[in-house]
Parts: structure tokens; sequence; C-alpha cells
């Protein structure tokens, strides 16, 4: 499974990060707005975005979200780890520019990613923070159903609940 396409939309360019991608997202990714939701709500500090972009670029699904018209980096989002198993790939580490929220880029970003390995896999999931409403929202909108109950991921050193939606090849 390729978990590092060049995807084109109307509204964005996706490729594989590299690490000369860095400067870039954490412009944009400095913004504190961008994660206060989020459970590592202090990845907008430079160490802590250090850190999860060598896990992004090490973890091999990394990918970086250029807007289409003046080919400006706007955000990143990752595939994860593919489940033989369940047969099912994760979206997911998603972050954009706040100008590009509402504006149709991230349901475009997850429908390109989704579409890329729809052959491939019988469910898209997406683990979000319980109480990150606005990444939940996002989701929902994109026709992912919540699965019951929730999972437990380590951030910052603390257990933090997620609940997992999907999204299942029809």
């Amino acid at each position: 499974m390729d978990r590092q396409p060049e995807l084109v939309g109307d509204l964005v360019r996706i490729a594989p990060s590299i690490p000369e991608d860095f400067d870039a997202l954490f412009a944009v990714a400095s913004d504190p707005m961008i994660w206060d939701q989020h459970p590592a709500h202090d990845r907008w500090q430079p160490g802590v975005f250090r850190a999860f972009f060598d896990e992004g670029l090490a973890g091999g699904g990394m990918l970086t979200i250029r807007d289409t018209g003046d080919g400006s980096v706007i955000g990143s989002s990752r595939y994860g780890p593919y489940d033989r198993q369940a047969n099912e790939i994760e979206i997911g580490w998603t972050f954009l520019a706040r100008d590009r929220w509402r504006r149709g880029h991230n349901r475009e970003t997850k429908r390109l990613m989704s579409d890329h390995v729809a052959g491939q896999v019988s469910a898209v999931t997406f683990h979000i923070g319980q109480d990150n409403r606005r990444s939940r929202s996002a989701v929902e909108a994109l026709g992912a159903t919540l699965r019951p109950g929730t999972i437990d991921v380590l951030r910052g050193g603390r257990m933090v609940p997620h609940v997992v939606y999907e999204l299942r090849r029809r």
C-alpha cells in the first residue's frame, strides 16, 4: 500500500513530507489555536512540534498539504500503519492553517486520501480526542460513523480517551 502518494484536487496538492518541509509546516503549526481542542494542545511549541514532525517522517505516512492556487504549505496529514487483521488504515494527525478552515480544504484532503486507499481496505478510521468537537464535526461531515466506546492513547505522559470514527467501503 502506498502511504506516500501524490494527490491533487481543486484546493489541495498532497505530497510526501520531506525534512525541508519543517520550517513551512512549523510556521502553520505554531498557531496555538489550531491545537486548543487537541489532546496534544502544546504541539505549537517548537520542541513538541519537532518531535511530532520527526515521528511523522520516521513513520513513513506523513504528507504535506499545499494550496493548489499559490503552492503555499497549509498543513499536514498522515496515513497510519495498515492494520492487516482489521483490513483498515487510519488517517489522522491532520492540521491546517486556520485561514483554510471551513473552506473545503480538510474535506478534500480526507476525500483524496480515503479515495486513494479505498480499493485496498475495508475501512478508513479516524482516532480523535474525545473532547475535540471541531475534529469530530469535520469527520462526521465526511460521513464517517462513530464506533462504540473509546480507546486510550498516551499523550504527554497520560492516557487520553479517544473516539474512533470509520468510513467503510461500500
